[in-house]
């Protein structure tokens, strides 16, 4: 059958089949293409309600990837089990799914801006504390709720083979031993890192490691960067509770929560790398120092994203004593992973590429010692309650 497609003619008769306009607000309203992955509109209606209007591409055989089933099925979790009724307020606000064509259509929250976009284009080195601990609060919060819940665990899956639903993404699938094939599918600055992958064998047992205690245990959102967090315009006056929303749940399942907390510290370090100064003759350390944002102006969001998860969640360190390590660990395979997408979007690994591969593989191999290096604090510093009750 072949799918509805929408476009900016046909928008409207669409919204008002749905009630969510009236043909009077037809000739008042404005619609406008926002550039993605996906065709989205946004539409603007006379008293400033806007509706952001998502459907997912399809292919040449009318399919799409699913990802919206994925994104509608994170609202209707928390729809469906009113305990949960607090958790919409931290999220998007999605309005209505169409399951068959694809379309996802959310109210857009204009009185937000996505966490990167306010670190890019307000002052240099300016990364308020009160933000990161809104965020760590937040998950926590998500993480918390759902741990250990079995009803919830069934939701997210359904099968009872979990061992299907317990794979997540890896940058170990594609960096096994090279042969002479793949030099005709990467770049020249894709053998390069491949073959410095290759060199450090302790990195790839680390990963492997790391996937093989991999066990879930909350809904987790597996894509937590920090343009997928809304931050509020009024961040200055609001609490904690209202600051920011957590938003493109594309990737969410019943997962390891280590894995959002180590995907958001990595994506606070990729500032810190992408402003190395690199050079062909330059050590990889004296690029670190010369960052023109350096670690140590990261570090108090860090250490409060970290410290504010871990109060609102501390039965986290009960269940899994290696929390922290795998926190580090996972930031250094989210740094893997931005790599291997730099090298599939954008077919370069520099000097800076190196650098990455560098932090990365300290995370993974060295995580107590990244705790020290990343937070500032040293991993006992996060329990002494526990350590007291164990004495």
């Amino acid at each position: 059958m072949t799918p509805f497609i929408l476009n900016s003619q046909n928008i409207f008769e669409y919204l008002i089949s749905l009630k969510l306009c009236t043909p009077d607000e037809q000739s008042l309203s404005k619609v406008e293409l926002k550039p993605a992955k996906n065709f989205n509109l946004l539409v603007t209606f006379p008293q400033g309600r806007k509706l952001l209007v998502k459907q997912e591409r399809h292919n040449l055989e009318a399919k799409t990837n699913g990802e919206f089933l994925l994104e509608w099925r994170i609202h209707d979790f928390v729809q469906k089990f009113p305990e949960l009724s607090h958790i919409p307020a931290y999220l998007s606000e999605a309005v209505h799914f169409n399951w068959e064509n694809s379309i996802i259509i959310f109210n857009y929250l204009d009185n937000y801006r996505d966490l990167m976009d306010f670190y890019g284009k307000e002052n240099l080195n300016f990364f308020p504390i009160n933000i990161a601990r809104a965020v760590g609060s937040t998950l926590a919060l998500i993480h918390r709720i759902t741990s250990n819940n079995e009803e919830y665990r069934e939701y997210f899956q359904p099968t009872t083979d979990n061992t299907s639903n317990q794979k997540i993404h890896h940058p170990n699938r594609g960096l096994n031993k090279l042969t002479p094939e793949i030099f005709g599918k990467v770049p020249a600055d894709g053998l390069r890192f491949f073959t410095l992958y290759q060199r450090y064998d302790s990195l790839g047992q680390a990963i492997a490691q790391l996937i093989d205690s991999f066990i879930p245990s909350c809904v987790t959102h597996n894509d937590l960067k920090l343009n997928n967090i809304l931050v509020s315009l009024n961040w200055e006056d609001a609490t904690d509770e209202n600051i920011v929303r957590l938003i493109d749940w594309e990737r969410s399942n019943w997962g390891d929560p280590a894995n959002d907390l180590g995907t958001i510290i990595a994506s606070y370090l990729q500032i810190w790398l992408h402003s190395l100064v690199t050079g062909q003759s330059m050590a990889i350390e004296e690029s670190l120092r010369l960052a023109t944002v350096p670690l140590y102006v990261l570090q108090p969001s860090i250490r409060e994203l970290v410290t504010a998860y871990l109060a609102h969640f501390p039965e986290i360190l009960e269940h899994r004593p290696d929390f922290l390590e795998r926190v580090m660990q996972f930031a250094g395979l989210a740094l893997l992973t931005a790599i291997q997408s730099q090298l599939q979007y954008e077919k370069t690994f520099g000097n800076a590429g190196v650098c990455m591969l560098q932090v990365a593989k300290s995370l993974l191999c060295r995580p107590d010692a990244s705790i020290q290096t990343i937070i500032g604090l040293e991993s006992s510093d996060f329990y002494p309650a526990q350590i007291g009750a164990r004495g």
